[in-house]
């Protein structure tokens, strides 16, 4: 990303309000003009909440946290942020300060910065965090900025009004406490990092700018001469004549497009089959992308805009049994992965860390990750498309979800919604999940099929699946039935035979799966503590797990319209609900690396095994 700093133009000859608000995700951001908030915050814990409830204000006073210093005799004394440690931003609290690493609940921040704001039309500034978990309010310069629900998914306020000339304050009220209704709910299989854990800037945008557009891939026949690339721009304002000019200068394409009514333009552009080298594994082709937005409106004001990505064109398909990328049957060699560092623990984060784990999977011979279970940072997905691996991407509709309570679906259909509108420009990402072994009812049926729906209809180029789990018909029979297969386009499912079954029963087992579509194992495995050694049969032993893994490849082989797995999971990494001493230590162990990277046995078992595959 290019990033310089910037003077921070307002519309101030124009501002009517100081409250400032959450706009719809902004998409291609990285290409935007920006300034970085990363860095070193102060932080203040506040375990009762005092800086923001009161009994006596019910229940919105704010405190000294309209200030960076207590400004009045009935503030808070006790609390200074410039007396306050750092922390660093992006980043968890739970690996930086020792004493909250089992933390939940409320954090303050608050970080300074040096802006020009004169009086001067046509720009606006937006505050973007990549992601903070989980409940976030924000406030800059003492006003109201915003409030974001969703620890793993960007959002963008609008704070131009708020913008003074000189020093800038920012406040952030993050709270990571888990809820029953919350989107994942209370019980989960991962560490609940709290803060502000992916990057924070300044971006700057024109008055009236491209709030995010797509390009994609029709399928066609493999004979076709000409391609078909379907184009969609969507302004941030419903304006209607505005002219959108897409340039793809490899292919020596310029196209200009016009908004219609709700300022939205789209099209079809034609390019001859032969010009056109597809994305794939064996060749992440990327073609570099500008769009240019030229207008005026009704009372005569100059609309002006520019974006530049580099994107990949690649078509993906389910027919029958088989997944079919760019029209060719290929085998998802996958590998589950959470987000977390790949030495020493604590939230990924960065461009260097997706780097580090990717390059593990590649070492298994993976062409396929899971990202589980939650959408990962927009760098992670990135250098998997620049390495060329594709991606399942998740939303964290994780186990019991209050399937019947509005809030929470508007919750996860939001998280649904930016996890696509981030990244349905990146040709890697080939599966939209919208869940992870949910129990059966009619209310989930519901709610799962609605976003589902949501998910076809903002994005019809993409797969849709989710993890379900497997319901036995016998001792030796697994049979999935789920009425979620009438939504997915992909039948995924998790089953630990040789984990929370005897590993002996693995070569007896049949699949019954009646369902005429591709099949994925999206979770398989056992834990082994590295370095520990013994018999086939001693749990937690390297040995053990590298027999598991044996005896499962062996038996999935066997299942009809198997199209790949993602076994569980590509390292150890922190989890609350694994405790044992001496083996887990808070660490889930169903690892292929250890945390430090080390490999354990399993994991030659089954590169050996993708070896085979293709």
């Amino acid at each position: 990303m290019k990033q310089k700093i910037f003077s921070l133009f307002i519309l101030a000859a124009f501002a009517l309000t100081v409250q400032a608000k959450e706009l719809p995700l902004i998409g291609s951001v990285l290409s935007r003009e920006s300034a970085s908030l990363n860095g070193e915050w102060n932080y203040i814990v506040d375990v009762q909440e005092e800086g923001y409830y009161d009994y006596r204000m019910n229940p919105t006073r704010w405190g000294f946290f309209r200030n960076a210093k207590p400004q009045k005799p009935e503030d808070l004394i006790e609390y200074d942020f410039d007396l306050a440690p750092t922390m660093h931003i992006p980043g968890d609290w739970n690996t930086q300060d020792e004493r909250l690493f089992f933390y939940e609940g409320t954090v303050w921040f608050k970080t300074s910065f040096q802006a020009q704001v004169p009086i001067e039309g046509g720009y606006r500034t937006l505050l973007y965090f990549g992601a903070v978990n989980y409940d976030c309010r924000v406030w800059v310069n003492g006003r109201e900025a915003g409030h974001h629900e969703g620890g793993f998914t960007p959002f963008n306020l609008d704070v131009t009004d708020l913008l003074l000339s000189g020093e800038n304050v920012v406040i952030v009220k993050v709270d990571n406490k888990r809820h029953a209704d919350a989107v994942p709910t209370q019980i989960f299989d991962w560490w609940n990092y709290g803060g502000i854990t992916r990057d924070v800037m300044l971006v700057r945008v024109p008055a009236t700018y491209i709030e995010h557009f797509k390009l994609h891939l029709e399928p066609a026949d493999a004979k076709a001469r000409q391609r078909q690339i379907a184009f969609s721009a969507q302004l941030d304002k419903a304006l209607a004549s505005q002219r959108v000019t897409l340039n793809i200068p490899e292919l020596k394409i310029t196209r200009q497009f016009t908004t219609d009514a709700q300022g939205r333009a789209t099209g079809l552009v034609s390019v001859p089959s032969k010009k056109l080298s597809l994305w794939s594994p064996d060749n992440p082709k990327r073609y570099q992308v500008e769009l240019r937005l030229d207008g005026t409106t009704a009372d005569g004001t100059v609309v002006s805009d520019f974006l530049a990505d580099s994107i990949g064109f690649r078509t993906i398909e389910a027919r029958g049994k088989q997944i079919l990328l760019n029209g060719q049957p290929i085998f998802l060699r996958g590998i589950s992965i959470h987000e977390e560092k790949p030495r020493g623990g604590g939230r990924a984060n960065s461009a260097a860390d997706a780097q580090e784990l990717l390059s593990w999977a590649q070492e298994l011979g993976c062409n396929f990750v899971r990202l589980a279970h939650y959408p990962h940072n927009e760098h992670a997905v990135r250098q998997a498309e620049r390495m060329g691996i594709m991606v399942w991407s998740e939303i964290p509709c994780y186990w019991t979800i209050s399937w019947q309570n509005a809030h929470t679906y508007d919750n996860a259909q939001q998280q649904l919604t930016d996890m696509i509108r981030r990244d349905q420009n990146r040709a890697n990402v080939i599966i939209w999940s919208i869940a992870n072994e949910t129990p059966h009812s009619p209310q989930r049926d519901q709610f799962l099929g609605r976003l589902a729906q949501h998910a076809r209809s903002l994005d019809q180029s993409r797969l849709i699946s989710m993890a379900m789990e497997v319901t036995g018909a016998s001792n030796y029979k697994n049979r999935l039935h789920d009425n979620m297969h009438q939504h997915v386009d992909v039948v995924s499912f998790n089953q630990y035979i040789g984990w929370y079954r005897d590993v002996n029963d693995a070569p007896k087992m049949e699949w019954e799966i009646p369902y005429d579509k591709p099949v994925i194992v999206s979770e398989f495995g056992g834990g082994a503590r590295y370095g520990l050694h013994g018999p086939k049969n001693q749990r937690w032993t390297e040995e053990f797990q590298e027999n598991l893994y044996q005896q499962n490849v062996a038996m999935l082989d066997k299942i009809e319209g198997l199209c790949g797995t993602t076994p569980w999971i590509l390292k150890d990494f922190r989890s609350p609900r694994r405790v044992l001493n001496g083996i887990q230590d808070y660490y889930n162990r169903k690892g292929l690396f250890s945390d430090n990277g080390e490999k354990k046995k399993a994991f030659y078992v089954l590169r050996d095994w993708y070896a085979t595959k293709r």
